[in-house]
């Protein structure tokens, strides 16, 4: 008797329950896991996804059995369709870790409109405060990079004010993709300010000189911060030489 039969009366969220500690056991056996993984699927339910989908937030080895248990329930989770994602964005929201999983499964399933709507209103929702673990807002800034959309660049420069070095590195990327011309005085507000580490302020005059945003108001702190092969040109624009 398998564990479908076990709980064949039970409803799909019931069964999924009883099997989660089955899905999510790092050191157990790959084959009893797998079983698990597998009965939940055949129950073909959005109800099961909460479960399934925590088994992207856990790494075991070895490596091959991790991928390929993550790329099956990946494809179970497209195939069911638009009825997946209300659980796959409730997973965004609630869930730290594994969010480029969730990004990658709507990416998979919706049109991209709908999905840069999606992540950016999740990192409007995030915001600057602080998180204990930033991926997720990289993770979202990442996908939203070199993509156009409403509201994007003001989510974006809001996140230069995040505790995180990573979130405004990422930000910075977001924004020289964009190349708004509102991301301009706070791109030269975070250059210049005495508190940003080194790496961010560099970050930040590769964005001056891929926009071409001018440094007007700013050209005097700006220069300190320069270094080669960055200058400024006649104009008050950052470039590069070579």
């Amino acid at each position: 008797m398998g564990l479908f039969d076990i709980f064949k009366s039970s409803t799909p969220a019931e069964k999924a329950q009883k099997l989660k500690k089955k899905v999510t056991e790092k050191y157990g056996e790959a084959q009893a896991r797998q079983k698990a993984i597998d009965e939940l699927v055949q129950t073909r339910s959005p109800d099961v996804l909460p479960v399934l989908m925590q088994r992207f937030t856990m790494v075991v080895d070895p490596q091959t059995t991790d991928a390929d248990e993550k790329a099956m329930v990946f494809d179970a989770i497209t195939a069911q369709g638009e009825q997946a994602v209300p659980k796959v964005v409730e997973f965004l929201k609630k869930n730290d870790a594994a969010s480029s999983w969730a990004v990658k499964i709507l990416a998979d399933i919706l049109e991209e409109p709908l999905v840069i709507a999606i992540a950016l209103d999740e990192l409007r929702r995030l915001g600057a405060e602080y998180t204990r673990d930033p991926e997720k807002k990289e993770v979202l800034l990442h996908f939203l990079e070199g993509k156009q959309h409403e509201g994007l660049a003001e989510a974006t420069i809001a996140l230069l004010k995040d505790m995180s070095d990573d979130v405004k590195m990422a930000a910075l990327r977001t924004l020289g993709s964009l190349k708004d011309a509102k991301g301009r005085e706070p791109i030269l507000e975070l250059l210049t300010h005495d508190e940003t580490a080194r790496r961010v302020q560099t970050r930040c005059v590769e964005v001056l000189a891929e926009t071409g945003f001018p440094v007007e108001g700013f050209r005097e702190k700006v220069e300190k911060r320069l270094a080669e092969p960055y200058f400024l040109d006649k104009s008050g624009v950052v470039k590069k030489r070579g």
